[in-house]
């Protein structure tokens, strides 16, 4: 018994239980995993010390624990916390001037792991060394050897941040620590005196500690451990940007509803896809695959690490960019449901101009070129510009906008006049994510249901937005490879060998492509573009994106083909024929009761008169290089013109259907057309400066 004043001189702090130190223990990382617990993706959340799970004793390869028992304490099984031998050799030796071989215990050096204060920075005095014995044996009272040892090899730092032997094995040696070799466990052993020794000195260090005369090999070991940091063995790097959203604490793990065959599988899809492309063309992308019957999502790729890419870190799936001509099928759907429009209705595809707030809207579609009088099919599948357009002055911009609310495009957060006629060729910003949602919801009969990324997540309720029949009709027109042909050719890559439907999409100034469709079992979304929101070079709607879909759809339905959805009910197919040779006849699909056989476009002289040259808001600059009678403008009116007559500026200009050339001076001015009982029927105001 030591004298009351001297045990409180060298009194140590209390020792936590074994117990206590294993609840205490805290991994630096967080793991993402899949539906089946499988890893996705390991994320490093403390970055003042790099650890992982406790490892067992058992999990431990006993070739790491002989070598440690042999190099820090040899006695280790025999003492009670003090190798008093080796303690007494030392003192000899410091006494007579000699080089001492250290005297602290496994035990001794577990006990400053507990308290650092006890193994801190010049804490060498007697007072220490007595507090450290004092330590170690409270920890023989009521520890087992086997938890000393395994908490030993948990605490101790073995390079650099790296703390424990599970963190040691796989960031020096890629391995995890029941499957270290005879070298591996050497070097290891070797590092634990100087864990920041250079390589040739932990080589023959480990060459010391394994008798081998020959060092050469492990000094090119203890060079490749220790060289630049590895990925942690068991990390394989599958879903980083998920990862990041979702994990938050140290020591956390969630799982997923994602299956790590199919994030692999898409992202590779993805990855060969966008080298192909090359740097110059696009350099990022995103890829979602979701469940139909549940929605759960199955592949979530943010995008590819490395590669051309120069924003890596940007989660290209839940980034809002412009929708292009994705949105259409919600348009058209919308407008088939409410009786506007059927599938064999007949849109114009010619130029038009709209006068809008915020001045002339002139849509045109993606190749310039017209196609004239067109079918509902043929203007989706093909997606053309102007028959959307015409279908939005259907429908209306407010409701049309909130139909996309409802499908779970939640970005659309203006009213209609804020995006215009626009809004019909995707002129609002969506993500990746709403549009796998939204379409999945077209499979399942018009059916939202919200998508599951955790496996932890409640079942969504399915709320109905769309009727089954539109929605039916939609996926019809959008799988149909001839309707298709009129842009994208005959075989391009939405043509696969069963039955999906599919839509493409670019945004203004090739920023973004788009391309979204779905069998009876599964919705895959991707988007290939720049992240830093540069436009692309050289990518059109089937070059870009439709690859990366075509080959993820043919992996997931290489046992199962793809089948049409049954036809719901409340619709009739009947044999359409089309005048003057605007479409091939064929079988079309109607609503219930309004069914027709023949097709005829409209033609002009049906139509109420109107100006249409030149349109309200026009601005005609007059150029000096030009004689100036060589730069009249045309009045034009179309329609059911029969005795109208154009007024400019209050003075008659003769009849509308004469299409006069007239050359008003600067200024503003004011056209009308005038019915012959002097009605004004429609106008329009120019400016020619």
């Amino acid at each position: 018994m030591l004298p009351v004043g001297i045990s409180l001189w060298c009194l140590p702090p209390a020792m936590p239980s074994y117990a206590d130190t294993r609840a205490a223990w805290r991994p630096s990382e967080a793991w993402l995993r899949d539906r089946n617990g499988r890893l996705l993706e390991t994320v490093r959340i403390n970055f003042q010390v790099r650890r992982l799970d406790w490892v067992p004793l058992d999990h431990i390869a006993s070739g790491l624990q002989k070598a440690v028992v042999a190099s820090q304490d040899r006695r280790f099984a025999a003492h009670n916390g003090v190798d008093w031998h080796g303690l007494a050799g030392s003192l000899w030796a410091a006494l007579h001037g000699r080089s001492a071989r250290g005297a602290s215990t496994i035990t001794m050096q577990l006990a400053g792991f507990l308290a650092p204060q006890l193994d801190a920075p010049g804490a060498r005095s007697f007072r220490d060394k007595l507090r450290q014995i004092r330590a170690a044996r409270a920890i023989e009272a009521h520890w087992s050897k086997d938890q000393i040892f395994e908490a030993y090899l948990n605490l101790a730092s073995f390079r650099g941040e790296t703390q424990g032997v599970g963190a040691a094995s796989r960031a020096l040696f890629g391995k995890a620590p029941d499957a270290l070799g005879q070298d591996d466990a050497l070097l290891l052993a070797a590092l634990l005196p100087s864990p920041q020794a250079d390589p040739i000195t932990v080589a023959r260090r480990a060459c010391r500690l394994g008798a081998r005369a020959d060092c050469n090999t492990m000094i090119a070991e203890a060079e490749a451990m220790t060289g630049a940091g590895r990925r942690l063995a068991d990390d394989p790097g599958l879903a980083p940007h998920l990862a990041y959203d979702l994990l938050r604490n140290p020591g956390e793990t969630v799982k997923t509803t994602l299956d790590l065959g199919v994030q692999a599988m898409a992202t590779g899809a993805l990855r060969r896809q966008l080298l192909g492309l090359g740097g110059d063309r696009a350099r990022d992308g995103a890829v979602v695959v979701v469940d139909n019957a549940t929605g759960d999502v199955l592949a979530y790729v943010g995008g590819v690490q490395g590669g051309n890419s120069t924003a890596p870190a940007v989660d290209n799936a839940d980034a809002y960019r412009q929708a292009g001509s994705t949105l259409k099928p919600f348009l058209y759907g919308q407008a088939i449901e409410r009786g506007f429009l059927t599938p064999a209705s007949i849109l114009d595809d010619s130029p038009v101009q709209l006068d809008t707030a915020s001045g002339l809207y002139v849509p045109k579609d993606y190749d310039h070129d017209f196609k004239g009088p067109v079918s509902v099919r043929t203007a989706l599948a093909g997606s053309l510009n102007v028959p959307a357009v015409r279908a939005l002055l259907l429908d209306g911009v407010e409701d049309f906008r909130d139909r996309l609310w409802d499908m779970g495009y939640r970005g659309l957060t203006e009213d209609g006049d804020y995006y215009g006629y626009s809004l019909a060729l995707g002129s609002a910003e969506v993500t990746l994510l709403q549009q796998a949602q939204a379409y999945r919801a077209l499979e399942d009969g018009g059916q939202v249901l919200p998508l599951r990324l955790r496996a932890d997540d409640p079942a969504g309720t399915r709320k109905a937005i769309m009727s089954p029949a539109a929605a039916w009709m939609v996926a019809d027109m959008m799988s149909d490879p001839d309707a298709r042909a009129v842009t994208f050719g005959i075989d391009s890559a939405l043509r696969l060998p069963f039955w999906a439907a599919a839509k493409t999409g670019t945004s203004k100034a090739m920023r973004d492509n788009w391309c979204i469709g779905y069998s009876d079992r599964f919705t895959v979304a991707v988007w290939v573009g720049n992240a830093e929101g540069d436009s692309m070079t050289r990518v059109s709607g089937t070059s870009g994106a439709a690859p990366v879909w075509r080959e993820v759809m043919l992996a997931l339905h290489r046992h199962r083909p793809g089948v049409q959805p049954a036809m719901p009910g409340g619709i009739e197919r009947r044999a359409v024929r089309f005048s003057d040779g605007v479409e091939p006849s064929r079988a079309e699909y109607f609503l219930g009761r309004t069914g027709q056989s023949d097709l005829i476009e409209a033609p002009a002289t049906a139509r109420r008169p109107r100006i249409v040259n030149p349109v309200s808001g026009a601005v005609y600059a007059l150029d000096p290089d030009i004689p100036v009678d060589r730069q009249r403008i045309r009045l034009a009116a179309t329609g059911a013109v029969s005795g109208e007559h154009l007024r400019l500026d209050a003075q008659d200009i003769g009849p509308a259907d004469a299409s006069p050339m007239v050359l008003p001076g600067p200024g503003a001015h004011r056209l009308q057309l005038v019915d012959p009982a002097g009605k004004v029927i429609d106008r329009a105001l120019f400016t020619v400066r």
